[in-house]
Order: C-alpha cells, then sequence, then structure tokens
C-alpha cells in the first residue's frame, strides 16, 4: 500500500467541501451518481471510437447498502480510471477529469457539457463518510484494477485492486451520527427519486430500477401524449388535477435548453403570501440530474403559477450546484420562458374563452404584477391578456382593447376605480355622474391593481384617469336651467363649509360627478387614493395624515335645504354639515368618529320629530 499526500491547500478545500458549500447533506448521493453517469456517458463515447475497449453488455449505475455495517455502495460500468488518473481525479481536489475531458471534446457535437466542472462533487461523500473506499478499472485494456483510500485527512493511499469489470465502485463508511438517516433503503430511494430520477442510466437497487427510463422533456414533443405529458404534471407537483396548459420548449443557439412548463387550472393558496421569499415550482436539471428545486431566477415572481421543469447544462451554477449564477445565459432562458407562457395565454383566450376566463379570475390578480414588472414586449402581451369588469360589462369581463374602442367621441383617457370590495365597487357614489353620462369605468378590486395603475398610467397611447382623482368636468351641453340654478345656490355653500370642515377635509366643491348621493369623498389630483392608504397602512407602512376633498350634491334635497337655510341667515347649521361629511366617509367605506356621527344623527331625528 502506497500512501500519498492531497496538495498543500487539500485540506482547507476538502473542510470548505464538506462543511460549508452544501448545504443539504443528501446531496453526497446525487453528486456521486452525476459522476457515476457521467463515466458512462465518457465510456459510450470512447467506445464508439474504439470497439476493443473493455465493454460490458448491459451498462447500469448500481446501489447497495449494508445496514449491519454502515456502508454505501455506488458502482457503475463507466469509464473507469487508470492508477494515474485515480492520482490526478481524486487527490488533487477541483482536479475534474470530466471538465478535462469535456474540453477535448468541445467540438464534438454528439457530446454535451458534463456535469462535473467544479471537480469537487466526489468530495461531498465526506460530508456523510469516515472514511470513503473507491476501486476502479479503466476501461484502456492495459490497464490494472486500482484502490484508492480516504478518511478526509491530509493524505491517501493507494493499493492493487481485484476488480474484474471495468468501471468504478466507491464504498462509503457512513458516520455514526448520519448512519440512521442514510444507511435506509426507503431513504435512499427516496434521495434517487428525488435528485437523480432523470438520469438516462439505469440506477439499480436490489435488482429494482429505481429511475424512469427517459427523461420526459427530451422526447420529441410529437412523439408524446397528453396522458404522459398530465401523469409528468402530477408527479412533479403531487397535484392530483390536470393542467390547463402544457408548453414544451426546446431552446437552440446560444444556449441549449429543454423544458417542460406547466399552468394550473387552480393556483395554490400559498402564492397569495410570497412576500420576498417566494419559490418558483420550476425545478432545474444539468444532464438529467436534479440541481435546483426552486430555479427562482428562470421565472419571474408573477409567474409563480407555473410548474415545471428546465434542463440546461449551460447555465452556471456556485460550486455546490445550489444557486443559480446570473449569466446572459440565465437571461437568455427567462425571456425565452416567459414569452413562450405569455404566447400559450394569448391562444388560451382566442381559442378557449371560458377556459382562459376561469384562469383570469382565479389567476389573473398573480399575472398583473408583472405589468410593473416586464419589458414592453412583455408589457404589450399582458395588456392583451388583462379582464376587468366595468360599468357597463353587467358583470362580464372585458378586455382592454374592447374598452378602447368603446370610448366616447372625444374621450381622450380610460377613467378607473380601485377599491377591495369588489360587492360595492359597483355602487359607489362616485360612479353616479360616470353612469349618467354612460362612461365607461373600469372596475378593478385586486390589491395588485392600485400599483398597476401607479406604475402603468397608459394603455395604447390612452392614459388611465381614476374617478376618484380630481375633477371632472362640467356637462353644460346637457345641464338644465334648475340644475344651473342649483348648482350656483350650493357654490354660496363652499366658504361657509370649507371654513366649517379645515380640519377633516383640504377643500369642499360643487360636485359633477353625483347624481343621486348628497356628498362624496375624492383625493386630489397626484395624491394617493383611499385605496392605496388603506393597503399601505395594512402593510404597516406609516403615512401622513391626508385631507380629502369633500364634494357636494347640487340638486340632492339636504344640499338645497341647506343652501336655503344659510342664505336665510338661519344659524345651528353645524350639524347638517357635519353629516354631509358622515355620509361620505361612510360611503368611502371609512368612519372615523361614529360615536359623533350617532349623536348628530340622533340630534337630527329628534328635531325632525318634533316637527312632525
Amino acid at each position: 500500500m502506497e500512501t500519498h499526500h492531497f496538495q498543500a491547500d487539500a485540506q482547507q478545500i476538502l473542510k470548505l467541501v464538506t462543511h460549508s458549500i452544501y448545504s443539504d447533506k443528501e446531496v453526497f448521493l446525487r453528486e456521486l451518481l452525476s459522476n457515476a453517469s457521467d463515466a458512462l456517458d465518457k465510456a459510450r463515447f470512447l467506445s464508439m471510437q474504439n470497439e476493443d475497449l473493455r465493454g460490458v453488455d448491459e451498462p447500469s449505475i448500481r446501489v447497495s447498502l449494508d445496514e449491519e455495517n454502515h456502508t454505501i455502495t455506488i458502482e457503475d460500468d463507466g469509464v473507469g480510471m487508470t492508477r494515474e488518473e485515480v492520482i490526478e481525479n481524486l487527490g488533487t481536489i477541483a482536479q475534474s477529469g470530466t471538465k478535462s475531458f469535456s474540453e477535448k471534446l468541445n467540438n464534438a457535437e454528439s457530446i454535451e457539457s458534463l456535469i462535473g466542472q467544479f471537480g469537487v462533487g466526489f468530495y461531498s461523500a465526506f460530508m456523510v463518510a469516515e472514511k470513503v473506499v473507491v476501486e476502479s478499472l479503466s476501461m484502456q485494456n492495459d490497464a490494472a484494477p486500482i484502490i484508492w483510500e480516504s478518511e478526509g485527512g491530509a493524505s491517501f493511499s493507494l493499493s492493487e485492486g481485484s476488480k474484474e469489470e471495468r468501471g468504478t465502485r466507491i464504498t462509503l463508511h457512513i458516520n455514526k451520527d448520519d448512519a440512521e438517516n442514510f444507511c435506509n433503503d426507503y431513504q435512499i430511494k427516496q434521495i434517487i427519486k428525488k435528485h437523480s430520477e432523470f438520469i438516462q442510466w439505469p440506477i439499480v437497487m436490489e435488482e429494482e430500477r429505481i429511475n424512469q427510463e427517459k427523461a420526459l422533456w427530451l422526447r420529441n414533443p410529437s412523439d408524446i401524449t397528453e396522458e404522459e405529458y398530465n401523469t409528468f404534471y402530477k408527479h412533479i407537483t403531487r397535484n392530483w388535477d390536470e393542467p390547463l396548459c402544457t408548453i414544451h420548449v426546446k431552446g437552440e443557439g446560444i444556449s441549449e435548453y429543454n423544458a417542460i412548463l406547466f399552468i394550473p387550472k387552480k393556483h395554490s393558496f400559498q402564492l397569495d403570501n410570497t412576500g420576498a421569499g417566494y419559490k418558483v415550482d420550476l425545478k432545474l436539471y444539468q444532464k438529467r440530474i436534479k440541481v435546483l428545486d426552486h430555479a427562482n431566477d428562470l421565472l419571474p415572481q408573477w409567474l409563480r403559477f407555473v410548474s415545471g421543469v428546465v434542463d440546461s447544462s449551460d447555465i452556471q451554477l456556485n460550486v455546490s450546484r445550489e444557486l443559480l449564477q446570473k449569466t446572459p445565459i440565465v437571461k437568455a432562458i427567462q425571456r425565452k420562458l416567459i414569452s413562450k407562457i405569455l404566447s400559450k395565454l394569448e391562444d388560451l383566450a382566442k381559442e378557449q374563452p371560458e377556459e382562459y376566463i376561469a384562469f383570469w379570475n382565479d389567476m389573473g390578480h398573480i399575472l398583473k404584477e408583472g405589468l410593473h414588472d416586464s419589458t414592453p414586449k412583455q408589457e404589450k402581451a399582458l395588456f392583451n391578456l388583462f379582464r376587468c369588469r366595468t360599468t357597463k360589462s353587467n358583470g362580464e369581463l372585458r378586455t382592454l382593447p374592447e374598452i378602447k374602442e368603446d370610448r366616447q367621441e372625444g374621450q381622450e383617457e380610460i377613467w378607473f376605480l380601485t377599491d377591495l370590495d369588489k360587492d360595492r365597487i359597483g355602487s359607489r357614489p362616485i360612479l353616479e355622474g360616470f353612469k349618467k353620462r354612460e362612461l365607461e369605468v373600469m372596475l378593478l378590486s385586486d390589491p395588485v391593481d392600485e400599483f398597476v395603475m401607479m406604475y402603468k398610467n397608459q394603455y395604447d397611447e390612452v392614459p388611465f384617469k381614476s374617478v376618484a382623482h380630481g375633477d371632472l368636468p362640467e356637462d353644460e351641453e346637457n345641464e338644465t336651467d334648475e340644475e344651473k340654478s342649483d348648482r350656483a345656490k350650493a357654490n354660496m355653500l363652499i366658504d361657509w363649509l370649507g371654513d366649517l370642515l379645515d380640519d377633516k377635509v383640504s377643500e369642499v366643491r360643487v360636485s359633477n360627478r353625483l347624481t343621486n348621493s348628497p356628498s362624496v369623498l375624492v383625493s386630489q389630483e397626484g395624491a394617493l387614493s383611499a385605496n392605496m392608504e388603506a393597503i399601505l397602512r395594512a402593510h404597516n407602512q406609516d403615512l401622513p395624515d391626508t385631507k380629502r376633498v369633500l364634494e357636494i350634491n347640487p340638486s340632492h334635497p339636504m344640499v338645497k335645504t341647506l343652501a336655503r337655510l344659510n342664505s336665510d341667515g338661519k344659524t345651528e347649521l353645524d350639524t347638517f354639515a357635519h353629516l354631509l361629511f358622515d355620509h361620505a366617509s361612510i360611503a368611502d367605506g371609512k368612519l372615523e368618529d361614529p360615536t359623533g356621527f350617532a349623536e348628530r344623527l340622533q340630534a337630527l331625528m329628534e328635531k325632525a320629530a318634533t316637527n312632525l
């Protein structure tokens, strides 16, 4: 037996690999199976070049356990290693034979880039093993079997082996603390299925094949049945429903990748409570080895309802293959996936409108998030997918092109109203004037709508305008003489009401919006809406107290009576004035002084009772 020392910095690197690089111990099996798969890939290629090399009839990867002696063995029929290759590949940390092999063959069209680019995966075995024994026989005919042993210290030993078939056998002597978790048939099978299910070579335990025969995403889409897609969807999502849409992508060009994406029929409630720590259900594979459960950098948060897999050997990861490196290739793949998803949804909206409406009602609020975080091309598609109810749609959903097309002659904007209460939004007093003039208003009741309208102030060069901000121009052409007279009389109340309610409102003005209600509260142009303030306060945001504008309806009996009494010099009218503000506050969904309101209402009722 010969004793050799690792390179001078090897102990430090080995310690880093064992204790710092990987966040989950179970990935040791993923790394060793990945190496075994790479070795079989190499053997297949070299056999095509030279038929005289050592061969085997049915290449595979075999995993076996010895629970009594606490060992796990992984054996492959791959390329194997000579004595020199063992010293080079296992005696030099971060020296990857796979990488060197891949570089030599970078012009061979039949060989993809192989996974072990960092050369540290093998050493993850020391996370769970107190000793690792490797016996290997190269497929080169003149090579002899060699045994490599190490306890993860400063040295390793070499001795003659007895292996007769080509390939590599790795035996891990598991630490006592880890034996219960990993010297367990069921646990090992679950880890294989979790990380390595789609390795193309058979992974066998006790004569049972554990992994799938071929990754679905590598097959020709025309050869895959809908049932196969649905079965795969249920398998990776643990969802019993069938998907709404399936998207099979084969990317070529600067970056090559394969992907299968699924849009569900119903979204999971967890998607509504993601915050900054959202995790997209998109699994990343490299050469059929799963390396990430949540490839967050490949899909934006606003497509978090999409599930699926992406397989690409071009994407760069950190050393532990647990984090994506944000490279131009990642961005390019992300743009392509987004484009495919949006295009699929546009097709669904055109070809199966009822199914799309069901999707929008369930997941539209998530999709709308993309309108403040998208490219111009994506924004155009998102606006095409946008649906909403309006004051003219009788509860049905309309598209933005329809709303734009149906504007009145001379109408330069698209009107909208936001309110979290979808049951009352259509009956808000603030809409009365718009309904009278038959101006269509979009009714938006998702919390995200406020942010969408804040960031996207126009559609196809037509500005969005809130009915709850600013003033509505007078409808002078259709105003009767009586209405003009009422307006003039109501204007005489403005200064008095403004002084009386100075601590509550920023301004009092005669309304052009109201037809039935006596009063309404609106926001100043450019100010936060009451709806936005409510959303921000619900998220514990400190906001300055802002006063809103009180508009009064000049034709309402209460306002007309108040104007007449005030003109006649009557006093003790403050109660009426405050009730106008109370009414507007109630209609706005926020009564700040319910006790005061009750007292004022009681006083008014008593006065009315004495006059009966």
